[in-house]
């Protein structure tokens, strides 16, 4: 059973399209799939199969634990979205990314892929003074309009900076860890486990957290 109808299908396909150079989809599962696990598999060989710039590798998380710590994947499922070079590896996915977020999978699948819209000189600038690892955690729900507007502004961060890694977090398949940074309301953004705040806010805030760290 097809999680996307032809129409979907067709929409996707469309601005998948524009995807520049070749990208990785690096999906982590296990043997017997929890239920997200099996859903969010399907979700990546679907979108996978709509081009050709598209590869899809899937790990089994416990058993390419190499590859896993390689990418510092601690729960699943994830996906990791790289270039083939493995330049950019900080954009990565817990949970599945469908409802609203799928357009935040778009974005990065597009920007991974070298279509990025630039950001003005003094924004890159900031962005690639930072020299400690950083660590943000977008938390989201399927059924918000706002968030992956959160998750894309994170994700950029991290292509312009390899020591930035962003994470959207599905809040519903990983309730612990919602629970623990008590998301009430969401987009809630973590970063490095010190500084958060609530809702999509421009980049400029994300920037002025992380040059407190």
């Amino acid at each position: 059973m097809a999680l996307f109808d032809d129409k979907v299908k067709s929409q996707l396909s469309q601005l998948l399209s524009k995807i520049k150079n070749p990208i990785i989809i690096n999906f982590f599962t296990q043997e017997i799939e929890c239920p997200t696990c099996q859903t969010t598999h399907e979700f990546v060989q679907e979108i996978a199969g709509l081009n050709d710039k598209i590869t899809l590798n899937v790990y089994d998380f416990l058993k390419n634990q190499d590859i896993a710590k390689e990418f510092g994947i601690d729960k699943i499922p994830a996906i990791i979205i790289t270039d083939t070079h493995k330049n950019i590896k900080g954009l990565r996915f817990f949970g599945i990314p469908a409802g609203y977020e799928i357009n935040s999978f778009i974005t990065a699948c597009l920007e991974v892929s070298g279509m990025a819209e630039p950001l003005p000189e003094a924004m890159i600038s900031r962005i690639k003074k930072i020299s400690k690892p950083i660590h943000i955690q977008v938390f989201v729900t399927l059924t918000c309009p706002y968030c992956p507007g959160a998750v894309a502004t994170a994700h950029r961060l991290a292509i312009e900076n390899p020591l930035i890694t962003a994470d959207m977090i599905e809040s519903t398949t990983f309730t612990p860890l919602a629970v623990k940074h008590n998301v009430s309301s969401v987009p809630k953004v973590v970063i490095n486990d010190i500084y958060e705040f609530v809702g999509a806010q421009p980049i400029n805030v994300f920037l002025d957290m992380i040059e407190k760290i």
